[in-house]
């Protein structure tokens, strides 16, 4: 007998300013805004006290200010988010091995199997709940469903702190929702929806397979599959991440050539330090640039050995600027970025008889003990143009 699935997603309420309001209990009650804090920086996290005052994600902090002045506003801290998601995430792995992360503070867990030890998906999903707040402190919205796309709706249903066990009858829930709900569907395609009279989820799982198509072409019957609850796709716990950057935007325009060569080579380092944390070797280098005027350039080179060296990156990523600047002379910019993809999980070196750790490993443990950057291979070793 086919057991019934069982899927939780779990994801944990305004996470970066959550996580500040952890290590800052004073900070508790008062809107919290997490950003870039120079004038050209956006909002990358609001907490529900300053989602009040119409603070988003995405949106210029300028514009956050101008709607909450007496906010308490926080520059990111990735690697206690990063400290703290691991944690997080080792929890999920003690109900189920069936774990696909989506971000630092969501997943994906599958606890078809679970029930039979660990009790009914209710069950286990209050103890998911209560775990995580006991062993962190932190709160997480959690959906229960028959599969990944109605999970998913339902952490989001009775946000923040939300519980929510989407009922057998799935219809109850979806068909009241607006179209916009469903995955797949922006505002664009919302709206083309909605000329053809559909507006609700019900009415578009109503509708006229025909209609439909001739309205959404191809992907028609995979929404109309969707607004009868269906979605059959797997819980992937082996997800490998496709690419590992760092990016930096600049309060003023840089003109100066060994300016940019500085910040190219602390962010290569911030690239190789967490390929080095994953396990990751990178095949593939990449440079992005975006000028004053809002042009963005990709470069990009193929290695012929996989590499995790912060020194590597940043010479492949040198070159790539110094062609960028040749063609672009006088241009003045106000982003950059090195990533790296076609990620490969780093093979055990040949035993060389030394047991002395490398000099990046060595900084690595620094940086994981006092804070990114304090401690850099090339720290006053700026390469000469």
């Amino acid at each position: 007998m086919t057991l019934k699935r069982a899927i939780i997603h779990v994801d944990m309420d305004a996470y970066f300013a959550s996580v500040e309001e952890l290590d800052h209990p004073e900070y508790c009650g008062h809107p919290v805004i997490v950003g870039g804090l120079g004038p050209r920086g956006v909002v990358a996290a609001a907490n529900y006290a300053a989602r009040k005052f119409g603070i988003h994600s995405a949106m210029p902090i300028g514009q956050a200010r101008r709607l909450c002045s007496t906010g308490i506003y926080c520059q990111p801290n990735m690697s206690r988010y990063r400290e703290l998601s691991t944690r997080i995430f080792s929890i999920f792995q003690q109900f189920t091995p069936l774990v696909e992360g989506l971000s630092l503070d969501e997943a994906f867990l599958d606890v078809t199997a679970s029930r039979k030890i660990l009790g009914d998906i209710e069950t286990i999903g209050h103890s998911i709940k209560s775990r995580v707040f006991e062993q962190t402190g932190l709160v997480a919205s959690v959906g229960m469903a028959k599969n990944k796309f109605l999970a998913k709706l339902a952490s989001d249903f009775r946000k923040p702190d939300g519980f929510y066990r989407v009922p057998d009858d799935a219809h109850v829930f979806l068909d009241p929702m607006p179209v916009g709900r469903l995955w797949g569907v922006g505002p664009k395609t919302a709206r083309r929806i909605n000329r053809a009279g559909i507006l609700t989820v019900g009415q578009l799982r109503k509708a006229d397979i025909h209609l439909i198509k001739s309205v959404l072409g191809a992907n028609g019957a995979h929404l109309q599959a969707l607004a009868r609850g269906e979605d059959e796709r797997d819980v992937i716990s082996t997800r490998t991440e496709k690419s590992i950057s760092h990016e930096q935007t600049f309060d003023l325009d840089l003109r100066d050539d060994r300016e940019m060569l500085a910040i190219l080579q602390k962010l290569s380092e911030q690239v190789s330090r967490r390929l080095r944390k994953k396990n990751y070797c990178a095949g593939v280098i990449h440079l992005k640039v975006r000028s004053r005027q809002f042009q963005t350039s990709t470069r990009q080179v193929s290695l012929v050995e996989t590499t995790d060296s912060g020194k590597a990156i940043y010479a492949v990523v040198k070159t790539l600027l110094k062609r960028w600047l040749q063609l672009n002379p006088g241009t003045a910019v106000r982003l950059l970025g090195v990533g790296s993809s076609k990620l490969e999980t780093k093979k055990p070196p040949e035993f060389s008889g030394s047991t002395k750790p490398g000099i990046e490993s060595v900084l690595d443990e620094i940086n994981d003990k006092f804070g990114e950057q304090t401690v850099s291979p090339t720290l006053g070793k700026l390469s000469k143009t």
